[in-house]
């Protein structure tokens, strides 16, 4: 796969869902160094193309622990929200050891943002469904 295929991959816009249904053709190590640009989609989930996006890496979001964490650790409230719904609230699966300890840092000792944007809200909704599991 060349690096003009593998931009071609990323959405150009807001609305450009044909970019992540061709996404399904490929594996994670095929798609992994534009990873990064395809969280950036999650930034806000009213976009038409965030959803499927976040559907589609929900797919591979075993291999995406390291991204995930480094978005939590950032100062994007919005983006956290939406990551921790997405990899969280609508995960199946169960969560990575190291992503759990992230999302109880948010639930229990929240920043001020983490509080104002809700982040802290969804964490410990996470951490209330991963209890009512066990």
């Amino acid at each position: 796969m060349s690096h003009i295929t593998l931009k071609e991959l990323i959405p150009k816009n807001k609305t450009d869902i044909e970019a992540v249904e061709k996404l399904y053709q490929y594996s994670y190590q095929e798609i992994k160094p534009i990873v990064p640009q395809l969280l950036e989609w999650l930034q806000d989930i009213n976009w038409p193309v965030a959803t499927p996006m976040a559907d589609y890496l929900l797919t591979m979001s075993d291999y995406l622990t390291d991204d995930i964490i480094a978005i939590l650790r950032g100062k994007d409230e919005v983006w956290k929200y939406w990551c921790l719904y997405a990899f969280g609230i609508n995960t199946i699966k169960p969560i990575e050891p190291r992503l759990l300890q992230e999302i109880e840092q948010i639930a229990y000792f929240p920043t001020q943002g983490e509080k104002e944007e809700e982040v802290q809200e969804v964490a410990s909704k996470i951490m209330n469904k991963l209890k009512s599991q066990t």
